[in-house]
Parts: structure tokens; C-alpha cells; sequence
């Protein structure tokens, strides 16, 4: 009997490769505390793609943000949420990195004023002072902007707020604000009833790329388990895309911190900006990119796409 049990047991884990006999279980590092832009890894979990797919996500809130690729990288973990910008840089400097996936599929950087205060256009910000958290990306972003307008970062003053941007604006410690999400910090402006004004890099001169995307590290790319979580995610996102009340309500029911008008506000602008097919690689736009980091000297050299971002086959 023992025998014909296990016997069942293994006809049983042959017959349903995606059933609980199968659950693979891979490590995704998050690059920040779970927020909306992390949506379709959350609903994916919560309503069971990842399961569908015989996968068991564990995911990892970072106590550095930085550290997550690094990770990755170095074999500490399967997978990690990082940005099309970070990854670029990384790859330049030498990190085993390859985007798999796309969560965000456009810019959330944006550079935000107070709508009533003095700073009605980009050219206005002449001898003023510009808040920022990280230097580096969002200094090429700022000059960027600012040429576009006859104007360079020597035309304004730059202060690191770390990642008080929109209080600092706010307050009056700065004029305006680089690497400020539209998502949340014009939210998070209205809400206190200090509604700000956004300038969108990508139409201020800066070519367009995906702001989240999922890496893994190079060489990994043809862990089967890779393609099972990217068809989880698009599951996931055409879920939300139909049903993005539910979809709320559930994600605000993993953890009661979520519940709260600017995770509300956030998701709804989010929304919209997720990948369809977050497998989906568009090779010009990425090697545009790459040619824009390049000739705004973040890279000195544009390494061939496929040894850095692939899109993995179904």
C-alpha cells in the first residue's frame, strides 16, 4: 500500500507540474518598501499567478536601495527590482546584470514646482535652487532640462533635501525638486493642499525608458523559472488593467499601511503606466538610452543590448 501510495504520488506530481509537488521558490529583492509601483508583483501573489506557474515569490523589502542589484549580481538572490537608468551604469562598472522584465514601463521622474509659486516655466528657475536626493542620474536629468531651456546647472543652485523633496519644496528650502515621482509627491502636494506642477523629462529633452524593471543575474537568463514569473506578472497587470478597483482592494489588504489616500491616489496614477508585456524588450528605445548616458558622460562605453537586457522566449 505504501508503495502504491508513493507510486500516486509521483503520477500525481508528473500530471500537475504547477500544482503544490512543484512550487519553485525564487528570491526577488524589492528596491524599496512595497508601494503601488509594485502592484502586479503583489496581486500576482495574493490571486495566485505565481502559484499557477508552480513558483513561490518570496519578496524582499532592502535596507539599503542600493544594495538589491549588488545582490544579485554577486548570486545572493534569483531576481531584483531596480531601474533602466541604475542598470545601464552598473553594467558600464562592470555588474553581471540582465533586464528580464519591465514593471513600469515609463518615466516616474519628473521635476516639480509649487503651481502658485514663482517658477511658472523650466527657464524661470535661473538662480534658484534645486532640491535633489541622489546626485549622479538626476544631475543629467536637471542639465538635461535646463539646456533645453538656454539655461545650465551653473544657472542654478543644487541641494541635497536626501529624500525630503517635496516637504523641503514646500517649506521654501528650495524652488523646485529633481527625481521627484508624479505618482507620489504631486499626491502627496495636493493632500496638504500644496499642489505642485510637474515638468515631464521625457518631453524636456530626455529620451523616454522604463523606470522599474526586474534584473537578473547575467547567465541565469535561461532559468525556466524566469519566463513562468514574467507570464505571472503579465497575468497580474491584465488582472489590475480589468479589474482595478478589486485590484485595490486587495493590495491595500496585505498590510494596513497601504490603506491610506496617497497609496489610493498612487495606485490609480500607476495604473496606467504598468507593462502590458513585461517581457517585452524594445531594443531602439534601450539603445537610445544607453546612447544618451553615453554622451552625457554617465558611460563611457555602449556595450552591445544583448549582453544586458534580453527578452526571454516563451
Amino acid at each position: 500500500m505504501r508503495k502504491l501510495i508513493a507510486t500516486l504520488g509521483i503520477a500525481a506530481a508528473l500530471a500537475f507540474p504547477n500544482s503544490a509537488f512543484a512550487q519553485e521558490k525564487l528570491t526577488l529583492l524589492l528596491d524599496w518598501f512595497i508601494n503601488p509601483d509594485h502592484g502586479p508583483l503583489i496581486i500576482a501573489r495574493e490571486k495566485g499567478f505565481f502559484a499557477a506557474q508552480g513558483l513561490e515569490v518570496e519578496m524582499v523589502e532592502p535596507a539599503d536601495p542600493s544594495a538589491p542589484p549588488k545582490l544579485v549580481a554577486a548570486g545572493q538572490a534569483d531576481l531584483a527590482v531596480s531601474y533602466q537608468p541604475q542598470l545601464h551604469v552598473q553594467v558600464a562598472e562592470g555588474l553581471p546584470l540582465t533586464r528580464i522584465a519591465t514593471l513600469v514601463a515609463t518615466p516616474l521622474n519628473s521635476l516639480v514646482v509649487l503651481e502658485d509659486g514663482g517658477v511658472q516655466s523650466i527657464a524661470d528657475l535661473k538662480g534658484k535652487k534645486v532640491g535633489f536626493s541622489v546626485g549622479g542620474f538626476e544631475d543629467v536629468l536637471l542639465g538635461t532640462m535646463l539646456q533645453k531651456h538656454g539655461l545650465s546647472i551653473d544657472d542654478v543652485e543644487l541641494v541635497n533635501v536626501n529624500f525630503s523633496l517635496s516637504p523641503s519644496l514646500i517649506s521654501g528650502q528650495v524652488d523646485a525638486v529633481i527625481g521627484a515621482f508624479r505618482n507620489f509627491e504631486l499626491n502627496q502636494m495636493d493632500i496638504v493642499q500644496r499642489p505642485g506642477r510637474a515638468f515631464y523629462v521625457e518631453e524636456e529633452g530626455v529620451p523616454t525608458y522604463d523606470e522599474l524593471i526586474v534584473v537578473a543575474k547575467t547567465g541565469t537568463e535561461g532559468n525556466p523559472a524566469y519566463r513562468k514569473f514574467i507570464d505571472a506578472v503579465e497575468a497580474a497587470t491584465s488582472y489590475m488593467i480589468n479589474h482595478p478597483q478589486e485590484s485595490w482592494e486587495i493590495f491595500k489588504a496585505t498590510d494596513a499601511k497601504l490603506d491610506d489616500e496617497l497609496n489610493k491616489r498612487a495606485w490609480a496614477d500607476t495604473l496606467p503606466r504598468f507593462a502590458l508585456r513585461p517581457g517585452a524588450l524594445d531594443k531602439t528605445r534601450y539603445e537610445a538610452f544607453a546612447a544618451f548616458l553615453k554622451d552625457a558622460g554617465m558611460i563611457e562605453s555602449q556595450p552591445a543590448l544583448d549582453t544586458y537586457a534580453v527578452e526571454l522566449p516563451r
